[in-house]
């Protein structure tokens, strides 16, 4: 059974930086694809990011793309995802996944492991 652990998100103004991380027990993120995704009120549980076992081959959704990272700490059994410039509709719940086969993917029903969710709200 695979744990997810979130970091706490955050109140950012707009234009500000935020990083969350994910740690995870019961097996490593290296054997793991990787996800985060978010949930905005009245919204659908939209995918964000998200990285592959060899953790080089990487996925954004076009909303993000340019702005956030994702990266892992194999030491530390950890995904982060690194966000900049946020804006205002960037405010959400924001969940780490993880998916126990290799290959990308940006359908939650996809993904067999979840976080509790974090809030990041940035203002404008």
């Amino acid at each position: 059974q695979v744990q997810l652990v979130e970091s706490e998100g955050g109140l950012v103004q707009a234009g500000g930086s935020l990083r969350l991380s994910c740690a995870a027990s019961g097996r490593t993120v290296n054997s793991l694809t990787m996800g985060w995704f978010r949930h905005s009120p009245g919204e659908e549980r939209k995918f964000v990011a998200a990285m592959a076992w060899n953790g080089r081959s990487t996925y954004y959704a076009d909303s993000v793309k340019g702005r956030f990272t994702i990266s892992r700490d194999n030491a530390k059994n950890t995904v982060y995802l690194q966000m900049n410039s946020l804006k205002p509709e960037d405010t959400a719940v924001y969940y780490c996944a993880a998916r126990s086969y290799d290959g990308l993917a940006y359908n939650p029903n996809e993904y067999d492991y979840w976080g509790q969710g974090t809030q990041v709200t940035v203002s404008s």
